[in-house]
């Protein structure tokens, strides 16, 4: 997190340019605006664009304004507890509050009666101003048992846009994912067309080079509406590359070079079905308390079609400072149910002693006969796993 410290190594280093991964740095405007100061290329969108589309009630503003469907809500950030009342008594309960500034599932809160709004006004105004340095949120229609589905895009200089797709991230707790999937089975293709042009659209309104991810929720009648975008490579990156052949992180620094995108839309292809499990240092029986620790023995899983993006090793400590996840496994398969038991099998070899894990637990969600059937929305964790 030491903007001087990276610049001067990447100077006394003699490199262009600096990737800076999908957490800490990938969305800080003020570190991508040093890195254009420095003549060092920052791999990712400008720090306008960033600026723009970090903040979460401005860039709703500039979909609506557009044309792009988004929640009911509030016309940019809330001013006082008394305009919150009044935009809540005017869209209904239930409703959210959330971080303009916000994300990692940071800064967010249900609301369903006017006593609820009168305490949680003030704790997420705290936890956004801890979280994010910025105390502004803005208010949101809460869309019940709704789908998270998003759309991986990538722009290049030159005013080329694609999108590769969409991801299903409904499985999640506490509004951090935790299984995702690709082709989501919530949406059929006249719907998945409409959203990847709503995705090409935002990013074309915006500005936006390199890849990115456009947010969508999907209501039960099959409404979508813009959530958010990540102007930066997410975590579930990888199911996307496995069902496209696409390497996301290499096109990327393909942009960031000034080169043209090499393929157009009509040509991405869309082969089998992948989904990706994050495994976690975590307790989950203990509230998911973080573990950890020093790993004192490893096996992971391998084969056709299972993929491992990790960087821990038997002798790897853990440190307690930072995010608890510690590997991803992916798994492709010609259908749903091939890539799902690739995953059971993948669950089933992996071993990872000396730090509690939540493999077990990611086992539980994955043999569940609703998640098997594709029956699941956001709520799924809660409802069926966590009763």
């Amino acid at each position: 997190m030491n903007f001087k410290n990276i610049i001067e190594a990447a100077n006394i280093t003699k490199a262009d340019s600096i990737h800076p991964g999908f957490g800490f740095l990938s969305e800080n405007s003020q570190f991508a605006k040093i890195c254009e100061e420095s003549n060092i290329k920052f791999i990712g969108p400008s720090y306008k664009v960033i600026e723009l589309m970090g903040n979460k009630s401005n860039s709703k503003e500039l979909m609506k304004s557009n044309g792009i469907p988004v929640i009911p809500g509030s016309e940019g950030s809330v001013k006082g507890i008394k305009d919150a009342i009044k935009i809540a008594n005017e869209i209904g309960y239930p409703i959210m509050l959330k971080a303009a500034a916000g994300g990692g599932g940071k800064g967010i809160r249900i609301v369903k009666t006017p006593e609820e709004l009168e305490t949680d006004y003030n704790i997420v105004k705290q936890e956004a101003k801890i979280s994010f340095n910025d105390d502004e949120i803005y208010i949101e229609k809460f869309i019940e048992n709704p789908r998270h589905v998003e759309i991986q895009i990538l722009a290049d200089e030159h005013g080329n846009i694609i999108h590769l797709g969409e991801r299903d991230c409904s499985i999640q707790r506490k509004n951090q994912k935790v299984i995702e999937e690709t082709p989501s089975t919530a949406i059929d293709d006249k719907l998945r067309n409409k959203m990847g042009e709503a995705a090409v659209k935002a990013a074309k309104i915006s500005g936006y080079t390199s890849c990115g991810t456009v947010e969508f929720l999907v209501d039960k009648d099959k409404n979508f509406y813009f959530m958010e975008m990540n102007t930066r490579i997410q975590v579930e990156h990888p199911i996307t590359e496995l069902r496209t052949g696409i390497d996301i992180v290499k096109e990327q620094i393909r942009i960031a070079a000034g080169e043209s995108l090499r393929i157009k839309q009509k040509n991405v292809e869309f082969r089998g079905h992948s989904i990706e499990c994050r495994i976690n240092a975590e307790r989950p029986e203990k509230n998911f308390m973080p573990c950890p620790g020093t790993i004192t023995g490893l096996n992971l899983p391998g084969g056709n079609g299972i993929r491992i993006d990790t960087a821990i090793y038997e002798g790897y400590t853990i440190p307690p400072n930072y995010d608890s996840m510690i590997a991803k496994i992916i798994t492709h398969g010609d259908t749903r149910n091939e890539a799902i038991s690739k995953m059971k099998r993948a669950l089933e070899e992996t071993v990872i002693e000396g730090v509690d894990t939540n493999i077990d637990f990611l086992f539980s969600i994955i043999k569940n006969p609703d998640f098997i059937r594709g029956n699941f929305d956001t709520s799924f964790i809660e409802k069926n796993i966590l009763k």
